[in-house]
C-alpha cells in the first residue's frame, strides 16, 4: 500500500517539476533586454547594433536566440535529458560547477535556520498554545506576528544598519575576508554567518511557532486529553506525553514548507549580505538574461524545494495510518 501511494505522490511531483519547468523557461524569455547587451557590453552592442547588424544576427544565432521559443525549449529538455544544464553566458563556466559551487554557500546558511527554527519554535509555540488566552500568549504571538508580515529582505536590512554599520559588531557583507587561512578562515565564516543566520532563524521560530500553537490549541480540544485530565494525570504528563506528541505531526510538513519558503527567503537575504550563494547566483543570472544559468539555478531550487516536500509526504504517512487509508480509498 505504502508503494502504491509513494509512486503516485512521485507521479504527481514529477508532472509539477515539468510545469515548472516550462513556466521558467517562457517566462523568463519575456524579461526585455538581450544577453548579448552583457556578453559584449552595451558600448559594443549597440555600435554593432547600428553599424554591423548582420554580426549581431550571426552573434544571436550561433547561441541559438533567433529560434523560436518552442524550438529552444525542446533543445532545453533535450539537455536536460542528458543530465547538460549548459554553459552560462556571463561566467562562461559549465552550469552544474557554478551551481554546486554556490549551493553549497545556501545550505550553510539554511541548514541551521531551519533547525533552530523548528526547536525554538515547537518551544515557544507549545508555549504560547498550553498558555493560550494568557498575558504572555498574547506578546508571543502579537510579536512574532509582526516578525512574520515583515519581508525578510527588510529584517535583513535593518539588521545590517544596526549590527553592521552603527554598532560594528559584524561584517557588513561577503562569505569571508580574501586574507584569512585556516582556522583563520573558518572562523570568519562564522562571524559572517551570525546575521544572515539569525534573519532567516527568526523569521523560521515567527512562522513555527504560530503554526505549533495552533496545533497545540486543536489537540487541547481533543477528547483524549480530557479523558487524560479526569485520570488525574498532572498538566506537566497532560503537555508532555498527550499534546506535544500529538502536535508535533503536522510539523513534520510544515518544516518541509517551511523550506520552500526560507529557500526564497535565503535568496533575497544573500542579496542583502552580498553572500556568494544561490541568491545573488540568481540575481547575476537575471541581470545578465543569463537564461541558461537562470533555468538551471531554478531547476535545482525546485527540486529541492520538491525532494524536501515528498520527504514530508512518506514520513507523514509513515507516521499517521490514516493518510495511507485515505489515499488508498
Amino acid at each position: 500500500m505504502i508503494g502504491a501511494l509513494l509512486f503516485r505522490k512521485a507521479l504527481r511531483y514529477i508532472i509539477t517539476l515539468l510545469i515548472m519547468v516550462a513556466l521558467v523557461f517562457f517566462v523568463s524569455h519575456l524579461m526585455p533586454g538581450s544577453p548579448l547587451k552583457n556578453i559584449l557590453g552595451e558600448e559594443t552592442y549597440f555600435r554593432m547594433l547600428s553599424q554591423d547588424p548582420q554580426a549581431l544576427e550571426e552573434l544571436n544565432e550561433e547561441y541559438g536566440l533567433n529560434r523560436p521559443l518552442t524550438e529552444q525549449f525542446i533543445i532545453y529538455l533535450s539537455s536536460l535529458v542528458n543530465a547538460d544544464l549548459g554553459y552560462s553566458y556571463k561566467y562562461n563556466q559549465p552550469i552544474s560547477e557554478l551551481i554546486l559551487f554556490r549551493l553549497k554557500w545556501t545550505l550553510l546558511l539554511l541548514s541551521p535556520s531551519m533547525i533552530l527554527g523548528a526547536l525554538f519554535g515547537i518551544c515557544f509555540g507549545a508555549l504560547a498554545g498550553w498558555k493560550h488566552g494568557s498575558g504572555l500568549d498574547s506578546a508571543v504571538t502579537s510579536f512574532l506576528l509582526f516578525i512574520y508580515s515583515m519581508p525578510h529582505y527588510w529584517l535583513a536590512m535593518l539588521f545590517v544598519l544596526v549590527f553592521a554599520f552603527h554598532l560594528d559588531l559584524f561584517p557588513l557583507s561577503g562569505i569571508c575576508s580574501a586574507s584569512s587561512q585556516g582556522l583563520e578562515r573558518l572562523w570568519d565564516i562564522l562571524v559572517h554567518m551570525v546575521l544572515p543566520v539569525s534573519v532567516l532563524t527568526i523569521l523560521n521560530i515567527s512562522y513555527n511557532t504560530l503554526i505549533m500553537r495552533g496545533s497545540v490549541l486543536q489537540v487541547l480540544g481533543e477528547g483524549f486529553v480530557l479523558t487524560a485530565r479526569a485520570k488525574g494525570l498532572s498538566e506537566r504528563d497532560v503537555l508532555f506525553r498527550h499534546v506535544l506528541k500529538n502536535s508535533l505531526l503536522p510539523l513534520v510538513t510544515v518544516i518541509a514548507l517551511d523550506f520552500g519558503f526560507m529557500v526564497s527567503g535565503a535568496l533575497l537575504v544573500e542579496i542583502v549580505f552580498s553572500w556568494g550563494g544561490m541568491g545573488t547566483l540568481v540575481y547575476d543570472a537575471v541581470l545578465a538574461r543569463d537564461y541558461p544559468l537562470l533555468h538551471g539555478s531554478f531547476l535545482v531550487i525546485a527540486v529541492c524545494v520538491l525532494a524536501a516536500n515528498f520527504m514530508a509526504d512518506v514520513i507523514y504517512a509513515v507516521l499517521d495510518p490514516r493518510i495511507r487509508v485515505g489515499d488508498a480509498a
